[in-house]
């Protein structure tokens, strides 16, 4: 677990300088992105009782991987020692499933980021395991959501020319599709996913 959390943290890294070269002085209000996702997390598991709703499980388990992202960006924000942030994670982590009704534990994630501007693993480990969403699934979700994240900043998405509706389809939508075509063992997976998505992102 440890060498799979330290290769997302490089990852995000990764990500951030690819958007500011000096993210971390510019001190992104991270644990706004955070609670904000937990809004829309909960607007695609469903919360109105005055109408009948589904949780939409594959949006929900994405969602849960945005946050994931803006996360261990609010812990690096703070702790420059990936190998260092990587141990604390995975001892921080839950493998149990939580008794919590899912609901409140979106909820309770939302507001320790609001008190406390810090980001929770014990809580957010209890999110995946109430939505079926395993640390190996977490895994493989991370990295496609990463490729997407270059692939949209590659084709525009800073300055605003991309676009993320394809054929009437988000994008994320089009990345779920691909991840279950592509085997995410691979060694070049993210090679794949992306090439996958620009064969894709061409035809529209």
């Amino acid at each position: 677990m440890k060498q799979a959390i330290l290769t997302m943290l490089e990852m995000q890294e990764e990500m951030n300088t690819r958007v500011h070269d000096s993210w971390r002085e510019q001190n992104f209000e991270w644990y706004r992105a955070i609670w904000i996702e937990c809004a829309e997390l909960m607007d695609h598991y469903g919360y109105k009782w005055w109408k009948h709703q589904e949780p939409d499980e594959a949006q929900v388990q994405l969602e849960i991987v945005d946050i994931w992202h803006f996360g261990m960006s609010c812990l690096l924000q703070n702790e420059r020692d990936q190998e260092n942030l990587a141990s604390k994670i995975a001892s921080s982590w839950k493998e149990q499933r939580s008794e919590s009704n899912f609901r409140d534990i979106v909820e309770a994630l939302a507001a320790e980021t609001l008190n406390d501007r810090t980001f929770s693993i014990s809580i957010f480990s209890e999110l995946c395991n109430s939505s079926e969403l395993s640390f190996t699934k977490l895994y493989a979700f991370y990295i496609g959501k990463n490729v997407l994240n270059f692939f949209r900043q590659d084709n525009g998405y800073k300055e605003g020319s991309y676009k993320k509706i394809w054929g009437g389809r988000e994008d994320n939508d089009h990345l779920n599709d691909l991840l279950n075509t592509i085997d995410n063992t691979a060694a070049n997976f993210s090679e794949l996913l992306y090439k996958a998505l620009e064969d894709r992102y061409s035809q529209v």
